[in-house]
């Protein structure tokens, strides 16, 4: 059995953590440099090489991009389900602060709120509650 663990390169990676951890709750929960790694560029030993954060209850890991310019993927979507409309609602605008609604937050035909968006990072996300119990 494998465990998913979405890993972003970001241009600026304590910046990109900061705001999922206030945008979903969490937290930080392991950070390293690339000045922690032998014989970096001083120009680079502020950056992060590994950083691993929980937001929303889902862990993330993220750096900051180092030989490459970060760039994103316009084949998938992240998708957050949450139990209350509340706190899909929450979620909903806090990350689309900044960023771009692709399709409103509303209640859906089959029974459940979804919307999606890109947030100010590039990432597009879906938000969703769980379907109704029958």
């Amino acid at each position: 059995m494998a465990k998913l663990t979405p890993y972003f390169y970001s241009e600026n990676a304590r910046e990109q953590a900061a705001f999922y951890v206030s945008a979903l709750g969490g937290e930080i929960l392991q950070q390293m440099t690339y000045g922690d790694a032998p014989g970096t560029d001083s120009s680079m030993k502020d950056k992060i090489i590994h950083m691993a954060f929980q937001a929303g209850g889902v862990n993330f890991y993220i750096a900051d991009t180092s030989h490459e310019p970060s760039r994103q993927s316009g084949g998938f979507d992240l998708t957050l389900e949450f139990t209350t409309d509340k706190e899909a609602q929450e979620a909903f605008e806090k990350l689309s602060t900044g960023g771009q609604v692709i399709m409103a937050l509303e209640k859906q035909f089959w029974g459940t709120l979804f919307g999606r968006l890109q947030d100010k990072f590039g990432i597009r996300w879906q938000i969703t509650t769980t379907p109704p119990q029958s």
